[in-house]
């Protein structure tokens, strides 16, 4: 058997690089016969990217190879950002495709979700296309399922009301879910033909391959094998569990060791964390209500607070300079023996530290994932994308989280936004905390079998051999 070359595309930022590089070690770590160039893409103005791709870069396999894309100028609307990004980088894949092809023999694309159009580029080349799908097998199965009654039978989920009580029966799902907890794009004419547009794509390829594993999401993984769908992979949890080392930027490995030795000294399982994605910020209001709510909780507290970025800008929260301009008056000085507020947080770090024990989550799939490998359980706060639908999931299907408010949505609420009472945020932190609740029993032992899972002889471990030599077919 000749040796293979898989080209991966993820999409521009950290998040879904870092997912990418971990499936491309489990990949080249069980066949030597695999070899993987990712291509790199960034965001306008991104400066981690390169830092995390010569982080991620220094500790691997040799048949492991970064190619950074060259930086065009191009569409800068949010709306149209991704769109723009990947069509400028077409002819700058076909370049790195034909010279891989003098040196090696190409077995296929694996493109990010979000880079949908690269397959087309891989059709040129005569190769089939996976999909890397960095959100949940549940959430795949809602986009089928739009995109089917879109195209079907008409439905235009623009038309509904985010905050509607409307019910939709989704395969993926056991129960029915209202409409308040779907992901935002489904309510925002533009962001929905994207959307369906992606998923007409993903029927195309030759398999999706899934970040989760099929003892969390057996139902919804059982329900995308229909015969209707390309084969479903799921080969996860695929996570950095060694850290965020890549992002820890001027003066980050002070900061993380403070975090880490405060965390040392504090009791087992006594500490509540709070942190909402790379993403995550709140105004001024909603900041105090969660300091009130901490403060009446009695927890011990590690809090990621971020900046909003200026309104209308696409850019990163930052950091405050002085915490005080933020916070409730005299709250720093009450809670310093039990709490401690900080800026970025070195997620991965944190959760697996023995003295955590909850966790308040905008519940990114990346950070739910997280969270269940490490045994914390969440309190559910989405902010934005298919956040509300994993929150739902997690709460009402699964039973591994409580609520705070799960039907919260930033990006509908920027001119009056939501503001979450300190008493919701109390009663969600006493729930999370409950040391010997059901979700915390259950939350610790999907932990276990997400470690099972990619053993020897795990459910995970045995699909990344079935995806392998789906893989070593294509040359054969």
């Amino acid at each position: 058997m000749d040796k293979a070359e898989l080209v991966f595309i993820p999409s521009p930022g950290a998040g879904h690089l870092v997912s990418t590089v971990e499936l491309a070690k489990l990949l080249v770590e069980r066949d030597h016969r695999l070899s993987i160039t990712l291509l790199i893409m960034k965001f306008p103005s991104d400066s981690k990217t390169a830092t995390c791709t010569e982080s991620l870069a220094s500790n691997l396999s040799e048949r492991i190879k970064f190619i950074n894309l060259p930086d065009d100028v191009g569409e800068s609307d949010p709306k149209n950002i991704f769109k723009s990004i990947i069509e400028n980088k077409k002819p700058h894949v076909r370049e790195v495709v034909n010279d891989l092809k003098t040196r090696s023999r190409i077995a296929g694309f694996v493109v990010d979700m979000f880079c949908t159009s690269m397959i087309e580029v891989a059709d040129e080349f005569g190769v089939p296309s996976y999909i890397f799908f960095t959100s949940s097998a549940a959430s795949l199965g809602l986009m089928f399922r739009f995109q089917a009654l879109h195209d079907e039978e008409n439905v235009l989920t623009a038309e509904i009301k985010h905050d509607s009580n409307t019910e939709f029966k989704i395969p993926t799902l056991a129960n029915p879910i209202p409409a308040r907890y779907l992901p935002s794009a489904l309510f925002n004419t533009e962001w929905v033909i994207l959307l369906h547009e992606q998923t007409r794509k993903f029927r195309q390829t030759k398999g999706i391959i899934v970040n989760s594993f099929l003892e969390l999401q057996s139902h919804a993984i059982n329900s995308l094998s229909d015969g209707k769908t390309p084969p479903i992979f799921p080969v996860g949890p695929v996570l950095s569990i060694k850290g965020e080392n890549y992002d820890l930027g001027p003066g980050g490995a002070q900061k993380k060791a403070e975090i880490m030795t405060w965390l040392d000294d504090q009791p087992e399982s006594s500490v509540v964390f709070l942190c909402f994605g790379s993403m995550g910020s709140f105004g001024e209001d909603q900041v105090k209500e969660i300091a009130r709510g901490l403060e009446q909780s009695g927890h011990r507290f590690l809090w990621s607070l971020r900046r909003p970025p200026p309104k209308g800008k696409f850019e990163m929260p930052s950091e405050y300079e002085d915490l005080t301009d933020i916070l409730p008056e005299g709250f720093l000085d009450r809670t310093s023996g039990i709490g401690k507020v900080i800026g970025w947080a070195p997620q991965v770090a944190v959760l697996g530290h023995r003295s955590i024990g909850g966790f308040v989550s905008h519940c990114g799939w990346n950070s739910t994932l997280e969270s269940l490998w490490s045994g914390v359980p969440i309190a559910t706060w989405p902010m934005y994308a298919e956040q509300q639908f994993n929150a739902f999931e997690m709460v009402r299907e699964l039973g591994l989280a409580v609520e705070i408010k799960m039907d919260y949505r930033k990006d509908f609420s920027t001119e009056n936004p939501t503001v979450v009472s300190a008493g919701e945020i109390e009663r969600g932190i006493r729930g999370v905390m409950e040391q010997d609740s059901g979700i915390r029993k259950r939350v610790k032992e999907i932990s276990e079998k997400a470690r099972k899972a990619l053993m020897d002889g795990g459910s995970s471990f045995s699909t990344i051999g079935r995806l392998i030599d789906d893989v070593l077919d294509n040359i054969s």
